[in-house]
């Protein structure tokens, strides 16, 4: 039987719901218990739903159910549906109560101190009733929202070779990254440091899949040595933040995100260059999918706050105290040179 509108047509509202539901569920029994139908109810709309497309959408076992490669297409699409129908009702709710709708995007934190939160800023003093959720810390983080449809666009950059098939690229600006240590550290202060002598401390390190992890681990193979042996891999920004300042660990984050810890005497970044070959940040989108007018607007100002964070960057290397002259003052004044 070909496959046409017309059947898959004969699908409601609470069919997507079941496959979305599917999606993320091991038994059928969970799946219903998500949407709050019974199981035999769940277990009627499967069939309805199977046989409307004319073709087995998950092969039963034992232990729960397991979608078949056309199923998980089927099942990707049906969750896209919903994370944009909930997107639409929310802003439509927004806008009803008198609102200017809804923005939801994702953002990695080395762009959210400087170009994310000055957009934010801008479009909220125009539109002091829009909401706004921003959502992600890493590259590969916001991708996967961007993917899922459960953000409108993303501030981000490409995490796999296959990415420019799947979206749309805008560059905004360049990201320059530090190793740090908390204040105080045995490194702190110190002339010059080197890789082999770094990874002998304990390290604090993003997910293998992000592009900052991928570009550290480069930066270890160019400089011939093994990756730490002692390591936390951790997602959250904040809390790479607080395990470096009360431990003796070493980590790496954009400079825009230590530039206040830096300055007030909390942290320490290292004469150390690292993420030369780091690409430029900018702004996802799904091809061919055109943005709200809400979104275009943000769109716009992060381009103008673009100009208005470069000046901003140029503080944010040196350490807190750190006297003019010295072995602190030329490590500092290297790793102004480094930006």
């Amino acid at each position: 039987m070909l496959l046409s509108p017309r059947l898959v047509n004969r699908l409601k509202l609470k069919h997507w719901a079941l496959l979305g539901a599917l999606g993320e569920s091991a038994t059928l029994n969970q799946a219903a218990a998500r949407i709050s139908v019974t199981q035999p109810s769940a277990t009627k709309m499967l069939a309805d739903i199977e046989q409307a497309f004319g073709f087995a959408l998950f092969e039963r076992h034992a232990r729960g159910m397991a979608a078949t490669p056309l199923g998980r297409e089927v099942v990707t699409y049906a969750r896209q549906t919903q994370a944009g129908l909930e997107r639409f009702l929310l802003d439509l709710e927004a806008k009803r109560r008198g609102g200017h709708g809804h923005l939801v995007f994702g953002a990695i934190m080395g762009a959210a101190p400087d170009v994310v939160a000055r957009a934010v800023s801008d479009i909220k003093r125009e539109r002091p009733r829009l909401s706004i959720r921003i959502l992600g810390e890493t590259s590969d983080q916001i991708v996967a929202l961007l993917e899922r449809h459960e953000i409108e666009l993303a501030v981000g950059r490409y995490t796999a070779p296959l990415d420019h098939d799947k979206f749309d690229f805008t560059p905004l600006a360049d990201e320059s990254l530090r190793v740090f240590v908390r204040a105080g550290h045995p490194l702190a202060g110190r002339d010059a440091v080197q890789w082999d002598e770094l990874v002998r401390w304990p390290w604090v390190m993003q997910m293998l899949t992000s592009p900052a992890r991928m570009l550290l681990e480069g930066e270890f193979a160019e400089a011939g040595v093994a990756g730490p042996q002692d390591a936390i891999e951790c997602t959250s920004i904040f809390a790479t933040l607080q395990l470096v300042q009360s431990s003796d660990a070493v980590s790496v984050l954009p400079v825009s995100v230590l530039r206040d810890h830096v300055r007030a005497g909390l942290l320490a970044t290292l004469p150390i260059e690292v993420g030369r070959q780091l690409k430029a940040f900018g702004v996802l989108t799904r091809k061919d999918e055109p943005l709200s007018e809400t979104a275009q607007a943000f769109v716009a100002y992060l381009r103008r706050n673009v100009r208005r964070a470069a000046p901003a960057e140029g503080g944010a290397a040196p350490e807190a105290g750190a006297p003019a002259g010295g072995a602190r003052g030329r490590a500092r004044r290297r790793a102004g040179a480094a930006r």
